[in-house]
């Protein structure tokens, strides 16, 4: 499949709810936008975890547009995908690749965020850019992220760099971003262990993961990717601020989007904490992983919608 129908599928369980609550606004050709009207386009527009403020502007641009007229399924969609791509607008935010040297990525999140899959997801695509990547196991403290790691890094073909259970994750980084530097690699992407925003002793371990890597190359870590899991909806949004002021986060992996019907969260992340999100996981596979486009992104939620 191509980028389009892979990120259309990822969505499906979004666009299936939103086809489902678009066309009950609409039980004949038109309908008039009155008051009775903009809270159901409301309601309907909340379940898929946009936000408060996202949904209020959508409501209010279609209010502007259509007040006082009858409207047809098509114009208000037109309306509400136009005002979408404003509230959605980035920079492209590829991965920021260092000058020299090799780039270094450290990966940090919840537990059960999709973290690990993200990284060998991650690691996929840039080996197929042709990039030699290599992987620092710095979850030392859970066995199974590292068992994890490494069965995707024999999969992928891509070195990994482990420590002894319970070892310091700090050292862990430290020698894979040595190893990388030995060895020429172009990427080198850190694990580190999920942890719960909340656990300030554990949010400060990042800093010094941070700070071990900085004493290999001064300028790293060039990317901080925060992992969310898209079904945790709006408490993906806590996860955000709290992450990015200890690691100051650079961008988002948005994972198992296609196991959630709330994939307007991305919204809702880009209008409160003002990231980009750089990849969004839209299934299981390896090469399941793609970059976030608003554009796309907004025909791919309603293309089903306006075709049936």
């Amino acid at each position: 499949m191509g980028l389009f129908d892979r990120l259309k599928q990822g969505l499906s369980k979004t666009w299936k709810s939103l086809n489902t609550d678009v066309r009950d606004l609409f039980k004949k050709e038109g309908r008039l936008v009155d008051d009775t009207f903009l809270d159901e386009l409301r309601a309907k527009l909340f379940k898929t975890d946009m936000g408060y403020d996202a949904v209020e502007q959508i409501v209010a641009q279609v209010a502007t547009d259509f007040r006082a007229r009858v409207v047809t399924m098509h114009e208000m969609l037109q309306s509400i995908k136009k005002k979408l791509l404003e509230l959605l607008a980035q920079p492209e935010a590829p991965i920021k690749f260092a000058e020299s040297g090799p780039t270094v990525i450290m990966v940090c999140g919840v537990n059960g965020s999709g973290k690990t899959t993200s990284i060998a997801k991650l690691a996929c695509m840039l080996k197929a850019q042709g990039k030699k990547v290599l992987l620092g196991a710095g979850d030392t403290f859970r066995a199974a992220a590292v068992e994890q790691l490494t069965i995707w890094s024999d999969r992928l073909d891509v070195p990994i760099v482990t420590g002894a259970p319970n070892a310091h994750p700090a050292s862990v980084a430290y020698r894979a971003v040595e190893e990388a530097i030995k060895t020429g690699t172009e990427v080198c992407i850190v694990d580190t262990a999920g942890r719960l925003q909340t656990q300030k002793n554990l949010m400060a371990e990042l800093t010094k993961i941070q700070d071990a890597i900085r004493k290999q190359l001064p300028a790293a870590p060039h990317e901080v990717i925060l992992v969310l899991d898209a079904t945790t909806g709006q408490n993906g949004i806590s996860q955000a601020i709290k992450f990015t002021e200890a690691v100051n986060c650079t961008g988002i992996v948005l994972a198992k989007l296609d196991g959630t019907a709330k994939g307007g969260v991305v919204v809702a992340i880009r209008q409160q904490v003002g990231l980009p999100v750089k990849y969004i996981g839209v299934g299981e596979k390896a090469d399941d992983l793609a970059p976030f486009l608003p554009d796309q992104f907004v025909d791919a939620l309603f293309d089903e919608v306006e075709e049936q």
